[in-house]
């Protein structure tokens, strides 16, 4: 009899990638997936170990399957992912686990066990870093920066592409390295054009986390010009202080990323700019932090989302002077997050009476559920929508909106 597995996959979507190869390779070994993991003879938890607070859901999720197992309703537990690849000696602290497991090499072969819903998908087309960030412990889980080799990735493209998912996402701890390990050059439009050109029936593409160190004309022209790129650009800023930034190692400065914001808008109109911000970290300023807040009032970004720095251990910032205190973290976190309400519901109202593509995901009481091109999954908005013909999962729908609210749009099929 094939002994029941389930997985409990945290973290970002590059760990969902991991978890479906690894599901993959078990299913194909004999082992039966189960949804439900608490009717599972074995429970893999694939874990998160970024931050401070990934780190804690990883651990209270081993520590919910050890007390199944405790009350005989698992056999097994195999912790894997992030977590057991930073902390070496994790078999002292959790003895009731039964194996730890490292990364998985990049390379996961064509075939996936899909968690993702069936119209959509994820391509990891890169792993590691190349950025040394002086607060991510990145490079010390993924270690430098690995690119997929081409014939792999057209050959996952080529699979996707028959299946005609509705929407592929390209993703890598930051997609503008991609070649850099290669060749010692970036390598991401050449990669994307292939991509394109192998994808006729994929209805979307879309590109996720671009360092704006990185970001060239050729990018910008290609996501302008290819009907199937979304028109979407997710921009890790983490702040916009000069030296702030400089005590990040990100190499860019204000002037630098104010010009880049100017010019991407302006190849590509209509764009739905993404950011995401690092609040409280070491020796930050009330007055640099005003500076970051009239930043957020001035660009207003389509999308934003906001971290509270996390010190951790084996980053050059964890000995940085000045680690500001917990309660003006989240102050300065709070106050970032109301602002950008204010200026997600002003960016949404402009939208009232607009067309605009929508990929439909579910139907939940009455209406239909969809995303628009600036909606990444899981992490951006949605579109409700209203419609008096039969509308099925994965479908491009025409929609005018009709209500806008904070975060959400309203709208109705043409």
């Amino acid at each position: 009899m094939k002994q029941k597995l389930g997985m409990l996959s945290l973290g970002c979507p590059r760990n969902l990638v991991d978890a479906e190869s690894l599901l993959e390779r078990l299913n194909s070994k004999g082992y039966r997936i189960v949804e439900d993991i608490s009717e599972a003879d074995v429970a893999l938890v694939n874990t998160c170990a970024f931050i401070e607070e990934a780190r804690s859901e990883s651990v209270e999720a081993i520590l919910e399957l050890i007390e199944l197992k405790n009350k005989g309703k698992l056999k097994k537990i195999i912790v894997h992912g992030c977590l057991a690849q930073r902390y070496k000696d994790l078999n002292k602290e959790l003895p009731e686990v039964d194996a730890f497991v490292g990364s998985l090499e990049l390379n996961h072969g064509t075939k996936r066990f899909a968690l993702t819903p069936k119209h959509y998908a994820y391509l990891k087309i890169c792993e590691g870093c190349v950025n040394n960030c002086s607060y991510c412990v990145i490079p010390k889980i993924k270690g430098r920066l690995v690119s997929l080799d081409e014939e792999s990735i057209i050959q996952k493209v080529k699979d996707f592409n028959r299946q005609k998912i509705s929407e592929l996402n390209i993703i890598g701890q930051d997609i503008t390295g991609f070649g850099m390990d290669l060749s010692g050059r970036i390598r991401l439009t050449g990669i994307l054009k292939k991509i394109i050109s192998n994808a006729p029936d994929i209805g979307w593409i879309r590109l996720l986390y671009l360092n704006p160190e990185r970001i060239t004309d050729e990018l910008l022209k290609l996501i302008s010009s290819h009907v199937q790129v979304c028109k979407y650009i997710d921009l890790p800023l983490q702040h916009i202080n000069s030296r702030i930034l400089a005590l990040m190692n990100r190499k860019i400065t204000k002037k630098e990323i104010i010009s880049l914001i100017e010019k991407v808008r302006k190849v590509i109109p209509g764009v739905c700019l993404r950011t995401s911000l690092i609040l409280g970290f070491p020796s930050e300023t009330d007055k640099e932090f005003k500076e970051l807040l009239d930043f957020i009032r001035d660009a207003e970004f389509e999308r934003l989302g906001a971290f509270i720095y996390s010190r951790e251990q084996g980053t050059a910032a964890y000995g940085f002077k000045g680690q500001v205190p917990r309660k003006i973290k989240q102050e300065r976190f709070d106050a970032v997050m109301s602002l950008q309400q204010e200026i997600s519901s002003t960016v949404n109202a402009r939208l009232l009476g607009k067309q605009m593509d929508v990929l439909i995901e579910e139907k939940q009481d009455g209406a239909y559920i969809g995303r628009s091109q600036a909606d990444a999954p899981e992490v951006d908005g949605l579109v409700y929508v209203n419609s008096r013909r039969l509308l099925k999962e994965g479908e491009f729908a025409k929609v005018r909106i009709t209500d806008t609210l904070e975060y959400d749009l309203v709208g109705e099929v043409i």
